[in-house]
């Protein structure tokens, strides 16, 4: 009769990482596939994507003002490059708010949907 570790392939071999104590494979896997700091294509992929739409007040107060667009809806954009990236896309980026960027940012995450079809549009690798 089958055990139940028998029945999923994946459990005997967690089983085996747990009982050494080596959990060094699986925090691999758990890595970003993109590094956002030699990437950048998210920041200039469109002067629609970086809007505000969840932050409150206290956390658009943070942004400086040179960074927001005349109409105050987000981020200001030099075409589709949000102002405050600096860098040069798919070589060596940073963001100049990067401790108050606003939450469509920080939603958008390394090898996520949006990452990849940034990537797609600026030609770089996406696997």
């Amino acid at each position: 009769m089958p055990r139940d570790a028998d029945l999923d392939p994946v459990a005997p071999g967690l089983l085996a990482l747990a009982v050494a104590g080596d959990f060094s494979s699986l925090e691999e896997s758990a890595a970003p596939l993109f590094d956002c700091q030699s990437c950048g294509a998210c920041c200039s992929y469109s002067a629609e994507w970086p809007r505000f739409s969840t932050e409150d007040d206290a956390q658009l107060d943070r942004i400086p003002a040179k960074y927001v667009s005349a109409d105050e809806a987000g981020m200001r954009c030099d075409g589709t490059r949000c102002s405050a990236l600096a860098g040069e896309v798919g070589k060596s980026t940073a963001c100049g708010i990067y401790e108050v960027r606003p939450d469509v940012c920080r939603a958008c995450m390394p090898g996520g949907d949006d990452c990849l079809m940034a990537r797609k549009a600026h030609g770089l690798p996406t696997l």
